[in-house]
């Protein structure tokens, strides 16, 4: 069946989501964080984007972003193809790391533009890794609450800031009120999940084998392995690096498999 044509926003703003194949983790560590951050500041220079926000989870990423002097679709081509390029060489693997379609909406009114810019920053809340959303440091929080970040050149704030008051302390304090705020937002019908202990991701795997203590899985013949891996990474919740720990062998083998 042919892809459906994206409807363009009459804004140009849009809500994207970037996910992971297979639900696989995009980002091990910090400095994979700091990769992503500084691509996406290098194509906002080359493209003319705007970015009001960012969230970098485990397994996806949220941007609100402007559309700039190309479509978005080059552009965000442009950053995956650049980010995947250095995850392959870092890891030493092969194949898809994102999905191949990345998902959108459209951002029409200032009222939802502050609903999405909020529903991003408490990604991490509702997964239950942070209470607050300034605690997330993978995310454009703390650029408005005046504090620094980086890529510093990366935000652009003035927009979202200035629905909230022209005085710019004013905007910050009265933007921190509303984007802690308890809230229902569900945007772009994405699901978030609370990230599982390794203890449950060991109870998930049993329920998947059969006469198979979870140590021995990594002895099984590669086929037979492989198979309860796949199943595995489909587990809600899971990251790479739990199963890799939890079933004794490496990283480079969960996320090739």
């Amino acid at each position: 069946m042919p892809r459906t044509a994206r409807v363009k926003s009459k804004s140009g703003i849009y809500h994207v989501i970037i996910r992971g194949a297979n639900r696989q983790e995009i980002f091990h560590d910090d400095e994979d964080c700091l990769k992503f951050l500084e691509t996406l500041a290098k194509y906002k220079v080359k493209s003319e984007i705007k970015i009001y926000g960012w969230c970098l989870m485990n397994n996806h990423i949220h941007l609100l972003v402007e559309e700039g002097k190309e479509e978005l679709a080059t552009t965000m081509k442009r950053i995956g193809v650049s980010f995947v390029a250095y995850y392959h060489c870092k890891y030493d693997t092969t194949g898809h790391l994102f999905q191949d379609r990345y998902k959108s909406e459209n951002v029409e009114s200032e009222e939802y533009l502050i609903t999405v810019i909020r529903y991003i920053h408490q990604n991490p809340i509702k997964a239950g890794l942070v209470s607050k959303p300034q605690d997330w440091k993978w995310s454009s929080c703390s650029g408005y609450y005046g504090k620094k970040l980086y890529p510093q050149e990366l935000l652009d704030s003035e927009l979202i800031l200035k629905l909230f008051s022209e005085d710019n302390e004013i905007a910050e304090k009265r933007f921190k009120e509303f984007n802690e705020q308890e809230n229902e937002d569900n945007c772009l019908d994405d699901v978030i999940t609370t990230r599982l202990r390794d203890e449950d991701v060991r109870l998930e795997i049993e329920k998947i084998i059969s006469g198979i203590n979870v140590a021995q899985i990594k002895r099984l013949p590669k086929d037979q392995r492989n198979k309860i891996i796949k199943k595995a990474k489909c587990i809600e919740g899971v990251t790479q690096r739990q199963l890799a720990r939890v079933l004794g062998v490496s990283q480079a083998l969960i996320s090739t498999t």
